[in-house]
């Protein structure tokens, strides 16, 4: 059964309009979860306060990663495939049985990880390193879990290859969905990786396997851990240039580049994980020079490629819509009210200028010795899966509101102030979580004093002034989720209903006028931005060498 959007012209399927319903709800639940936990945790890291008792901060530590990390996005990702395979394809779902199977096996999974978390049975945080051993349950929630993301990947192939069969849309795919392909790949992957390591572990903690390596463990595991979060970036990445296309008619100056580099991404962002395990005496140096060097510049490249295509591509159409004065028009006079725009905006920024660049540095070999374990790695990723992916995912659901749900958009004043308080908040909380792990500052430990201790240790006191900013980020950022979740489930529950195009509080834009026949650059102030950029990037990378070479002197 259809219906048809009055405001897009597409066919809706009711039966995956119902799934995209329950996935996004079940996302915004577990947001919620990570959010509590995000907050008890910064006034606990934060030694002035420190709130928490030692058992319940490792407790709300591991709740907070699965919830913020793997349940949220996950959930909302499932949501996205659905969308980008059914509604925006003009066409149906495959299978609503197998995807009612999907997301009741996500929900168990869900129920099943945080009962055991806060039954005090899961104390292992999200990496659940061997020999650290948890509740079987909480294994089979993990399992249950990603064999129902598995399942709705599956399903989101086999509607694409209805779409195709029944010719539903053009010549090629969609960028956004292209985009949404290359991240259902790496989600396979990824989710087989996990399959290969769980699957043992849970064997074990039933006492039907012996022992688990833990060297082996880590090494799969990470195919699993860090290859889960380049899933989000993909899927952020899809997602930003459904804003730019949405919110002012921006398409890629050129797509088939766009299209190579989430090709880029299928072949290199996976391997990027070996970082992990770069201070590990187990894998050889080879090993890991060539993971983290030569592959990880691939997927590095195919960031650079999107950071450009994104941005030019509202540069773009702004200018064939007038706005050429200069090099910064276009900027100017972008619609900075559209709360979906300036989200993937801000997105775009964060992720570049905080997690990107952090995260070459993070990934050599080299400079990973001088942060690896230190507060700056959550600090990076910060920048990226949070500051990138969830502030664009937040972006995304102005629009999800009133063309899925049918609902306009409660607090809309508060929603255009919402990514600017989150995503400044992040900034704060992800740049201050990155200087104090260059002064040392341990990345998990929850008594950095070590009070009571027979060795004591006492940091600069500029960590101070880190600290209060850690402080400042963290609950602004708080706030800045606080906001969207209550604009969401206000809207959601309790919003007035979308009548009809008259109702819609966000401009879906129209295709700009054709380019003019001109000389020079097509986006002048991308290239400017470029540049500033590749600025930062080179500073940031030389500061790095140099207190390297400061922390070892080689003589």
């Amino acid at each position: 059964m259809f219906r048809t959007c009055d405001i897009t012209g597409l066919k809706v399927d009711l039966n995956a309009e119902k799934l995209i319903k329950l996935n996004a709800v079940m996302a915004v639940v577990s947001l919620l979860i990570g959010v509590i936990g995000a907050l008890l945790l910064v006034l606990t890291r934060w030694q002035v306060v420190h709130l928490l008792p030692v058992d319940w901060y490792y407790r709300v530590l591991t709740l907070h990663g699965l919830n913020a990390l793997i349940f949220w996005i996950v959930f909302f990702e499932i949501a996205g495939l659905y969308f980008g395979s059914t509604i925006v394809l003009n066409s149906r779902m495959s299978s609503s049985k197998f995807g009612w199977l999907a997301f009741i096996l996500m929900v168990l999974g869900f129920l099943l990880v945080n009962y055991t978390i806060l039954t005090g049975k899961a104390d292992v945080l999200m990496t659940s390193y061997a020999p650290l051993q948890a509740h079987p349950l909480y294994y089979l929630g993990v399992i249950l879990f990603a064999v129902g993301a598995l399942i709705g990947v599956f399903l989101f192939f086999a509607n694409l290859l209805i779409a195709r069969k029944e010719r539903t849309y053009g010549d090629s795919l969609p960028l956004f969905t292209f985009g949404l392909v290359a991240a259902a790949i790496i989600a396979t992957l990824t989710l087989a990786t996990g399959a290969i390591i769980y699957i043992p572990t849970l064997l074990w903690s039933l006492g039907i396997i012996k022992s688990i390596d833990a060297g082996v463990y880590k090494l799969v595991w990470w195919g699993l851990g860090h290859s889960s979060q380049q899933i989000n970036v993909t899927a952020m990445i899809a997602v930003w240039y459904l804003g730019a296309f949405l919110a002012v008619g921006g398409t890629s100056i050129n797509e088939k580049v766009s299209r190579f580099a989430f090709v880029f991404y299928v072949i290199g962002i996976n391997v990027a994980s070996a970082h992990h395990l770069l201070v590990d005496p187990g894998p050889s140096p080879a090993w890991k020079v060539f993971n983290t060097s030569y592959i990880m510049y691939i997927a590095v490249l195919a960031s650079m490629i999107h950071a450009f295509a994104v941005p030019s591509a509202v540069e773009s159409a702004q200018r064939r819509r007038g706005f050429t004065k200069g090099l910064f028009d276009w900027l100017k006079n972008a619609p900075w009210g559209n709360p979906a725009f300036s989200a993937v905006l801000l997105s775009i920024i964060i992720f570049g200028f905080i997690g990107g660049v952090t995260g070459v540095v993070n990934g050599m070999e080299q400079t990973n010795i001088i942060v690896h374990n230190t507060l700056s790695i959550p600090g990076h990723f910060k920048g990226t899966v949070v500051g990138g992916t969830t502030l664009a995912f937040m972006g995304a659901t102005y629009y999800l509101i009133p063309l899925v749900f049918r609902k306009r958009i409660s607090f809309f004043g508060l929603a255009k102030l919402q990514p600017w308080v989150f995503g400044i908040g992040i900034a704060i909380l992800a740049v201050s979580m990155y200087i104090l792990g260059a002064f040392g500052v341990p990345r998990r430990h929850y008594d950095i004093t070590f009070s009571g201790g027979p060795f004591t240790y006492t940091f600069n006191p500029a960590t101070d002034f880190f600290w209060v900013l850690f402080a400042i980020g963290g609950i602004m950022a708080v706030i800045g989720a606080l906001m969207w979740i209550l604009i969401v489930v206000v809207s959601v529950f309790f919003g007035a209903p979308l009548r009809g195009p008259q109702d819609m509080q966000l401009q879906i834009a129209s295709p700009p006028p054709p380019a003019k026949e001109e000389h020079g650059f097509e986006a002048p102030g991308t290239l400017t931005l470029t540049l500033l950029f590749m600025g930062v990037f080179l500073i940031f990378l030389l500061l790095n060498w140099g207190w390297l070479a400061a922390m070892w002197e080689v003589r």
